[in-house]
């Protein structure tokens, strides 16, 4: 065991003295004040979220004894950088860590273990293990199951306090939705209850001590696109880092009058429209049937969809066989009013047309009067496809449209982020299967770019001796 620092003779440790003078701001002292099972602290960037984790978990520590608290983050450098060397300078004197096990113990016998999180593989290492407190910095980061497997090790024997986990976090990242359902939208599954559950927003305006260390923070912040600027700044949890289709609009204001939104009100669907299906198979991962119309400028809605989800358990599949997805796509096409009598072309993912190990799904669709021809299977010239028909024009009208009652459509999209390793795509360990076939049927409606509504080309000569295009909202950055 190492003991950090020497307390001097007379000389209290330097934890008593920052706890004097520190001054926390209104949000950190509501998110110290907190007690119910679930604390969720933050939303935009700057708003001193590490901090407030830190000092909340040190408190605790001091005033519980025996507690045991694991505090983690997804990497180790984030890990030591975020709290380890923070926190064995704050604790000198008084509390002793332990470098093998990452823990500090307290003179009380409460522990604090600073863990670590970065791959399945290192779920096992908490496995049977028992904590009062758990608490997931930047938890966003985390996939929800890994969130969920981990917080099975919150319980306490102890009859003076009452387990519980604390979250801090910015939109973006794998475990978004699952802390937007909680906390945003507090939408609740059976065995959750609303009153377990505390979000407690944080801005950078919060954070007094960054502000007046930093002043061209809030300026560097300001400096960003609209959409990353409404994420980091004002902390919007339908715009994050990373989100690929960050132009989707849903928009319950301009339903009816169709502009700046893609998500409109459903209409009847006049006679001389095409119709046109799409179709991802899946089994243990949902799969996903859309029905389009397209209007006689190549504007393409979404006026119905099949998805084979199990309900609240996002991107788990029903396991329907092939023969129960075509019978029910049968029976909708045929006694739905839009698509009965209709002649519906179908596209879907080509793999559906191997034949390589037997009969292909393809040709059990075909039993039920269900024809497909192979998408074209592009992934990049595919999500093109769909930002060009995301993009406004200048009366704010869109090239696609989604019927605000194609519920999958409007859950998933939004949520879709890019492949770090390949920065144009999709990262496909997400629930992309409407993306996927949403863009069989862009690919089989090509269209071409058009300029973005709002937002002026300019391109500098760097051969030029103007240096206008250089000044503006960048001066900040050309002056430090």
């Amino acid at each position: 065991m190492e003991q950090i620092g020497k307390k001097r003779p007379g000389k209290e440790p330097y934890i008593f003295t920052l706890l004097r003078t520190e001054i926390p701001n209104p949000r950190q002292i509501e998110f110290f004040n907190a007690e119910a099972p679930h604390i969720a602290y933050g939303g935009a960037r700057g708003g001193g979220k590490s901090w407030a984790m830190r000092r909340k978990f040190v408190m605790l520590a001091m005033r519980y004894p025996r507690l045991k608290i694991l505090l983690l983050r997804r990497s180790i450098p984030e890990l030591r950088e975020n709290h380890i060397i923070p926190l064995r300078g704050e604790l000198a004197g008084y509390a002793s860590y332990r470098g093998d096990e990452q823990t500090f113990e307290f003179p009380n016998s409460a522990r604090l273990k600073l863990g670590y999180c970065d791959n399945e593989g290192d779920l096992i290492q908490y496995q049977g293990q028992e904590f009062d407190v758990i608490g997931f910095e930047e938890a966003t980061n985390f996939p929800e199951e890994w969130i969920v497997f981990i917080c099975t090790c919150l319980r306490t024997t102890k009859g003076y306090f009452s387990p519980r986990s604390y979250y801090t976090m910015n939109p973006g990242g794998p475990g978004h939705e699952y802390m937007k359902r909680l906390f945003i939208d507090r939408r609740y599954r059976n065995g959750e209850e609303a009153e377990n559950y505390i979000f407690i927003p944080a801005r950078v305006y919060d954070n007094a001590v960054l502000m007046k260390a930093d002043p061209k923070y809030i300026q560097r912040l300001e400096a960003l696109p609209p959409q990353k600027r409404k994420a980091h700044l004002e902390g919007d949890w339908n715009i994050y880092e990373g989100q690929v289709f960050e132009e989707f609009k849903d928009d319950p204001a301009r339903y009816d009058d169709r502009l700046y939104t893609h998500v409109i009100s459903p209409f009847e669907i006049p006679a001389g429209w095409q119709i046109y299906r799409s179709f991802d198979f899946g089994y243990a991962k949902p799969f996903s049937v859309g029905w389009w119309a397209v209007d006689y400028d190549k504007r393409l809605y979404r006026i119905l969809e099949l998805y084979g989800c199990v309900h609240d358990e996002p991107d788990t599949g029903i396991k329907w066989s092939p023969d129960e997805i075509f019978g029910e796509i049968r029976r909708i096409e045929e006694e739905h009013r839009w698509l009965s009598g209709k002649k519906i072309q179908g596209v879907a993912d080509p793999s559906i047309f191997d034949a390589s190990r037997g009969e292909s799904i393809a040709q059990m669709a075909e039993k039920y009067r269900i024809y497909f021809e192979p998408g074209e299977n592009r992934r990049i010239p595919g999500w093109m496809q769909l930002h060009y028909r995301f993009n406004f024009d200048a009366g704010g009208i869109p090239m696609i449209y989604i019927f605000s009652s194609c519920k999958a459509f409007i859950r998933t999209i939004p949520l879709l982020q890019y492949d770090k390793n390949k920065p144009e795509d999709l990262d496909t360990r997400q629930e992309d299967h409407v993306a996927d076939e949403s863009r069989y049927i862009c690919m089989a409606q090509i269209i071409g770019p058009k300029a973005v509504s709002g937002r002026a080309a300019r391109i500098h000569d760097p051969l030029s001796e103007d240096t206008s295009s250089a000044s503006g909202r960048y001066d900040w950055y050309i002056s430090n």
